[in-house]
Order: C-alpha cells, then structure tokens, then sequence
C-alpha cells in the first residue's frame, strides 16, 4: 500500500508536492469544528487539479433527482451539502506575476495537518517562472471555541529579490459543487459591503432561502510592525476583496492575518447576519492570531482528554486512531439536535453529506462513550423528529402504515434516487431500531422509551408487518426483492440480514411495549392512544417473529447471505488477481452483480449487532466462511470484521482489518479519498480498539471488560464514559489497569470476575 504521508503520532505530514495527489491531501487534511468545515485548498491561486470545499453544516440545497429513467416513488431530488463562501482566498502577486503553484517550481512543500492542537500549516519555497523565488508559511483554523470563526496567518518572504507585492484578501460565493447536475450554481447574491480592510457577503440558496454571511477583517504585518494602508476594493457578482500593494524587501518576512466569521440562518434571523457576524468577528480580531491559536489549543486538549486512545509500540497504529479520533471531533459536537454527520463529514462532496445509516450503526457507540450522554440522544431524537416524513416514506410506497426512514437524507425525506437502494435497502430501518436499544443498553437511560423510543419503534413494526409475506410452500414468513449492506448483490430473497433485524425490531417493540405496560402504565397510555396498536397487530408481530424464514446452509453450518448464495461460483478474494481490485473501478456491474464477492459485512453485520444472541462457534463458522469472500469495498466493512476477528481470538486477523480501517484514507486503501475522507467509518476504528482489543461490551447493565494486546504493541489505552464514571483502561501484555476518574464507584467485569472500582481509585488486574 501507497504511503502519502509520513508516520507521526500527531500530526499528518505530506513532504514534497505531488499534483496527482493533491485532492487526496485536500481531503485527509480538512479542518472542522461541527458548524463548518473546510478542505486543505491554498489560499493563493492554483489553477491545477482540486476541489474547492468550504461547508456550513445544515446548509444543504435539493438538486434535480438526475436519472435514466423515472420510477414510482422516486424522490424529486438529491439532497447536497454545498460548496459555500470561499472565505480562505487571499491571492498573491509578485511583481504583477501570479503565485500558482501549478505553474511554479516547487523547491520545497510540506503539508501538516496538527491533530493535537487543530490547525493546518503549509509551508513552500517557490520559483516562479520569472526566476523569482519566495517562501510561504501559512497556518489556519477553524475555532472550537468559537464555532463561527476562521482565522488564517498567511507569510510570505521575497528569497533572491526585492520588489512589489500585492495581495488581495477576498470572498468568494460565486462557487459551484462539483457534482452539481448541468453544473447548475446554487447561490444568489443578497448583499455585499466592502471598505479597507474589511468586507461582507451574504448569500442564499435558489430553493429552500438558506442565507450565509461571511465577514473577514485582515491585517498586515511588515518587519514586526503593522502596516496601516488603504486597500483597493473590488466588488463582482457574489464578490467581494481588498487590494493592498506594497514593497518588499529581500528576506524580510510579510504577514498577512485573515479573520473570517460564517454565520447561517439556521442559527439567526436573517435580518441579524451581518451584525452577528460582525460583532462575533470583531471579538476575534481584537483577540488576535496567537491568542485564537493558544485558545484552540487548550479546546482541542480538553477533547483529547475524553477521547484518545494511546497506542505504545505502533506509531502507524497510533497515527490512523488518532486521524480518526480527531476527523470525528471536528465533524460532530452534538450540540445541535437538527445535525447528524455526513458519511464524508466537512471533508468533501460525495454522498451529498446527508445521513445515512452509518450514525446509527457505526456513530453512536463512539460518542456514547466519549460524550455526554445528550450528544447520542440527539442523534436518536433527530430520527424521531423525522418520523412523520418517515411515515410519508412509506406511503410513498406504496404503504399503507408504518414508517421507512430514508436511506438518505436532510430532513427525513428521502433523497435517494437508485432504485436497489431507496426501495430496497431497507435494513436500514433496523440500524434505527437497534441504535435505540444501544442507547438505553449503554446509558441505562429507559425513560428515552416512553419519551421517543417506543413510538419510533412501533412504526417501525408496522411497516415490517406490512413488508414481509406469508409463504405457503415455506410455512414461514419471507421477505422478496431486498438489498443488505452487500450492494454487490441487489434485489435478492430473503437476506438474512434483513430477515433477523425485522423480526428482531418486532420482539424488541414487543419487549418495551411490556416495560411500559408495567413501570409507565400512564405513559403507555397516552401513547397507546395515539399509537392505537390493537391486540391483534401485537399477535402479528408475535407471529412473524416466530415463524420469520432464515436461509441457512445445515452442512456448512452458515446462515445464507440470501436464498440461493451458494448458487454462485463461490471464488475468494485470494485468489483474484489483484489488478481487478478495487472491483468497483475494474469490472462491470453486471460481473459484480453475479459473482459471489461481499462489498461489505452482511451476515456478519447481524451477527455483530446481536452476538449476545449467538454462540461464539456459530459466529466463528460465518466469519471463516464469508470474510475471505469479502473485498471490504465498502468503508464500513473492516471495522466489524476487525471486532469479530478480536472477539473470537484471531488477533491477526483482528489487527490486520484495524489497521485497513484506521489507515483507510491516510493510504487511499480503495483508491477514493479525493473525494472526501470516510468520516463515519472513521467511529468504526474507534469501535475497533474498544469493542475489539479491548473487548468491551454492556450485558446487564454491566461494563465488561476481556481484552487482548496485539503482539507488537507495549500497551494500549482509552478512556470511556459509562453511567457517571469516567474510566481509563490501560491494557499491556501481563495486566489490566483501571483508573476511574470520577467520584462514582462502578462495577465492571473481567474476563468473567466482578471487581468495583471506587470513585478516583486504581485497580491493577493481572491478565
């Protein structure tokens, strides 16, 4: 495998510029902080190969559903994530000539993306094609502290001249998503203002009205000491900048500081933006670059308290964790119930940055133990807010009750227009159901049932009633023409998968029903009546859950992916020349359709979400038999392997998917990162460490502990929040040691004995 950046434990280090590769780094090295984010774009121009990316989270915009040919039930739109104000832009002129680095000499470059402190730095020395050298440093962030806020220093230093710079400090929202259809603009121009030294543009979106304002401030600092000049400005369509033209002396430094503050609509009365924006951007000027920059530091380290693992004796390892760890950080804060997290975060366009399933299967472990318990909660309410539209789903159907939530979406429609996947791929409902479960296992929190949880789930149900059939010649309900998490394998039978997440959801609605019936009679009630869930539905769910068909191979031992799977010529990935890989750039989705290859866990992911329901033998005969048919194609499939793999004892197989999972992006394993980073996989690396190596699970409302160290590692640790307490587990070769770091005593298990670990004490456990 490719390696694109040098090992270090905090920081991304690209070395030497590779143009090919630039978008990959654009990608890996974007900034975030939840309200918006941005891809590693220079701030001076290149007119060479990249995707421009600045995102607000929530503004999203409904492009034209673009297809072949229509179908019932097909969504109007695809919902996309947009490209917004281009607030990093400061251009550079030396002597009248451009600074672009697609058409300079580049003498050195190194690209640094600091996790520890959460900033991106660049430096470069460039040949111009006059012959004129100069040398660049910039550093930028985007503010934990204060979510609005993006501040950039920006020097530049003449190196074998002296002569006349112009820089010009701008914003720009005439920008277009790359993936737009008929490269159709989103943005028109509301207002702009501009004077010396400092400007405003506001925008909104041709449908939907969402507005941005971004304001920028700058100074500039010659010798130590800052230089008081009228600039030029320039106003254009959506455009607005500031000119500054001065001398420059032969090694003597220029430093151009840049502060912007994006505010939205989602958060403001559109009347206010400019002054909010403003007064948010004034407080961060006054402040000034250092202190902005000490402050992110001291944001970044309380969240690296809460949420690191350390890694001692693999520093590839610990690099991939901690990219993950910090990617997740700067995506999701949960402070906003109306936001979930795009499968590529703030770090690209692809999948529109809408959600998907991925939160609930992949996100929602990770933030439950690294947050408060609100952050997941928020993520299970914005589901239940989207219920109604969930219902309409269905309808849309063809339904005639229940709810479907949407493979993909902004606000709870659906805005998914491939047919094997939006009428199809229907487990997805299941990944909603199960979070809810998740949730209340971890937290303990049951009051979430008869707040939201039941009625969610109860919809749910019924659309699972109403979607699966009674077949005669089977004696047993089936389910026709479904998509599971394997996408290489589309309008199948009975997908096993599919089939157990169903009737499991029904019997868990049935478990809650009964809890409610009895701790919250009153509260069960009122639900009921609104639910109107009669005894003879209940009898139906209790039906399907006993008579629920499940295709299964009796001699091998192996629940079938679907009916008629060993029908395929069954060939494993070892034995496929690697130039077919990755199969989705290399063969024709009529190949891929009929081969046997698994893009992502599919028997496996059902047999991850409830291994408390299936012995470890039965678990291990699957795994043997569908892992070496999986080309894990799919980002979210070698974490759950990874787990498995951990949980049955297979330590190389466990690390080796880990490492695939953790280093996804930082080596472009599946050749896509351009495109955006993996951020919801990325929790799955997360899950990796603490599900897998360490081995953690919640039965009974008890924390349970039965981890193992892959064998070159000295040591790993992480820190977990359960019920109150705050743990750290420290796991090496010969013991276990258990910090809790809070006042709560807990009681937790170890590879099957109960210890309790009192507020602030120490338990040492040898292994």
């Amino acid at each position: 495998m490719k390696q694109y950046f040098k090992i270090d434990e905090w920081r991304i280090i690209e070395e030497g510029f590779n143009p090919e590769e630039n978008k990959v780094a654009e990608s890996v090295c974007s900034i975030g902080n939840g309200h918006m984010g941005q891809r590693a774009n220079f701030e001076e121009s290149y007119s060479g190969d990249t995707l421009q990316g600045s995102y607000m989270a929530g503004v999203y915009y409904p492009d034209k559903t673009r297809v072949g040919w229509w179908k019932n039930g097909y969504p109007e739109y695809f919902a996309k994530v947009l490209n917004s104000i281009n607030w990093i832009g400061i251009d550079i002129k030396v002597d009248g000539e451009t600074l672009d680095l697609a058409k300079c000499k580049i003498l050195d470059f190194t690209r640094i993306l600091n996790m520890k402190e959460g900033y991106l730095h660049r430096t470069f020395t460039a040949e111009l094609p006059s012959g004129k050298t100069v040398k660049v440093d910039a550093k930028r962030f985007v503010s934990i502290a204060r979510k609005e806020i993006g501040a950039i220093r920006y020097s530049i230093t003449p190196v074998n001249f002296s002569g006349k710079l112009e820089i010009t400090a701008y914003l720009d929202g005439d920008v277009k998503n790359e993936d737009s259809n008929y490269d159709e603009k989103f943005w028109d121009e509301v207002s702009k203002n501009v004077s010396s030294g400092e400007a405003s543009l506001v925008v909104s979106t041709k449908k939907l009205d969402f507005h941005v304002c971004s304001t920028m401030k700058f100074d500039i600092v010659q010798v130590g000491r800052k230089i008081n000049v009228t600039a030029d400005t320039i106003e254009k369509e959506k455009y607005v900048s500031n000119t500054v033209v001065l001398l420059c002396s032969k090694g003597e430094e220029t430093v151009i500081y840049k502060y912007t503050s994006n505010v939205t609509s989602r958060d403001h009365e559109k009347s206010e933006l400019i002054n909010v924006s403003k007064a948010a951007l004034l407080k961060a000027y006054e402040l000034g670059f250092e202190a902005l920059l000490e402050e992110q530091a001291n944001a970044w380290a309380d969240k690296w308290k809460e949420s690191d693992i350390v890694i001692e004796g693999d520093s590839s390892a610990q690099q991939g964790i901690r990219f993950n760890i910090f990617q997740l950080n700067q995506t999701y804060t949960g402070k906003d119930e109306r936001l979930n997290i795009g499968p590529k975060g703030f770090t690209g366009e692809k999948y529109g940055g809408s959600t998907y399933w991925d939160t609930e299967a992949y996100c929602i472990p990770f933030y439950l133990a690294t947050a408060d318990e609100d952050v997941a909660r928020n993520l299970l309410i914005y589901r239940y807010k989207h219920l109604e539209k969930a219902k309409e789903n269905a309808k849309k159907l063809g339904f005639s009750k229940g709810a479907l939530y949407p493979m993909v979406t902004m606000n709870g429609e659906e805005c998914h227009n491939e047919w094997e996947i939006t009428f199809e791929e229907i487990h997805r409902n299941g990944a909603i159901a199960y979070a809810i479960y998740n949730y209340v296992n971890y937290t303990g929190d049951k009051a979430y049932l008869g707040e939201y949880g039941f009625e969610v789930l109860s919809e749910i149900s019924r659309f699972w009633e109403e979607r699966v059939h009674f077949a005669v010649p089977k004696g047993k309900y089936v389910m026709h023409g479904v998509t599971g998490p394997n996408e290489y394998d589309n309008n199948v039978n009975n997908n096993w998968y599919t089939n157990r997440i169903a009737a499991w959801t029904l019997d868990y609605t049935i478990e809650v029903m009964n809890y409610l019936k009895e701790k919250e009679p009153a509260r069960f009630e009122e639900l009921n009546a609104k639910l109107q869930i009669k005894d003879e539905e209940i009898a139906k769910w209790k039906d399907i859950v006993a008579n629920m068909y499940y295709p299964e191979d009796k001699e091998l031992g192996i629940y079938l992916q679907q009916d008629n799977y060993l029908d395929k010529e069954q060939i494993l990935v070892k034995d496929l020349d690697p130039k077919n890989l990755p199969l989705n750039q290399n063969w024709s989705w009529d190949r891929i359709l009929r081969s046997c290859f698994i893009k992502q866990a599919d028997v496996l992911q059902g047999l991850y979400f409830l291994e408390h329901l299936y012995d470890d033998e039965t678990i291990r005969r699957n795994f043997e038999f569908y892992e070496p048919r999986t080309v894990h194609e799919s980002s979210l499939s070698p974490c759950v392997h990874s787990i498995l793999a951990a949980k049955l004892g297979m330590q190389e197989k466990a690390y080796e998917m880990y490492l695939r999972t953790s280093r996804l992006d930082l080596d472009n394993y599946n050749n896509d990162t351009e495109d955006g980073c993996h951020t919801t996989s990325m929790a799955g690396t997360w899950m990796s460490v603490v599900h897998g190596f360490g081995g953690m699970r919640v039965r009974n409302g008890q924390l349970q502990l039965n981890p193992f160290i892959p064998g070159h590692w000295n040591s790993f640790s992480y820190k977990v929040m359960f019920r109150g307490a705050l743990l750290k587990i420290n796991v090496t070769s010969e013991n276990l040691i258990v910090s809790n770091e809070s006042e709560n005593a807990i009681t937790l298990s170890v590879h099957g004995s109960t210890y309790t670990v009192s507020g602030n004490e120490t338990l040492n456990i040898a292994c």
